[in-house]
């Protein structure tokens, strides 16, 4: 898993197109459903879907009740987090952003489906991220959150826009409810967005401070 971390969401996603080339996308989006419905997380004995923060469903909820369009903008894999999306975060799958293989239409077995290729399409990650926005969704965001030196392009394109905005970083603190991480992990490194958070008004949000609750109670 060291190895894996360091090789980046690039690494990540040639590991998929080895495993997952020749399926279909039907095919893939089942088996990640499954996946997610079958698997526990090792620590906390609960699935993948329970163990999402419970003050971003209650943020992204506010923000839906009050006008705004809520959207995931994350490095890990688009076909990955669809089928989990809506149900879990409240986002539909066409307001997901992420990083993608190559597809390709095809005949199979008489039936036209569409069949993910030994290819990367694109890394939604760093400087991917506002590229992602851009050509997925074509409006800059009013508000982005956050929790790695990987979010700050996005969260810097974000806060070059006119009028009030916001951008937030989720500092993982609390190793007793959730897990302590920041400036030297493999995953989720959280260092240069900590040193330049005050200079450029970024809002930094301490877990073990901040937050009531982690995770939905069950």
């Amino acid at each position: 898993m060291k190895t894996v971390g360091a090789s980046g969401m690039k690494g990540l996603m040639e590991i998929l197109i080895e495993t997952h080339t020749g399926m279909t996308a039907t095919e893939f989006e089942q088996d990640a459903s499954s996946w997610l419905a079958m698997t526990k997380q090792s620590r906390f004995k609960r699935q993948y879907t329970e163990l999402v923060y419970q003050p971003q469903l209650e943020l992204l909820a506010y923000l839906r009740a009050n006008g705004f369009k809520t959207f995931i903008v994350s490095g890990g894999g688009i076909q990955f987090m669809r089928p989990m999306s809506e149900e879990t975060y409240g986002i539909p799958p066409e307001q997901v952003v992420g990083s993608s293989v190559v597809a390709e239409f095809q005949d199979k077995g008489g039936k036209p489906a569409l069949v993910r290729m030994p290819k990367i399409d694109f890394i939604n990650d760093k400087a991917g991220k506002p590229v992602g926005i851009y050509e997925h969704i074509g409006r800059r965001p009013i508000l982005a959150f956050g929790n790695s030196d990987s979010d700050m392009q996005m969260i810097e394109y974000t806060m070059a826009g006119e009028g009030r905005r916001m951008g937030l970083f989720v500092h993982h603190t609390d190793a007793d409810r959730e897990y302590a991480y920041d400036r030297k992990s493999h995953v989720g490194t959280l260092d240069k967005a900590l040193d330049q958070a005050d200079a450029n008004g970024w809002v930094i949000v301490d877990m073990k401070k901040d937050w009531k609750a982690v995770f939905p109670a069950r």
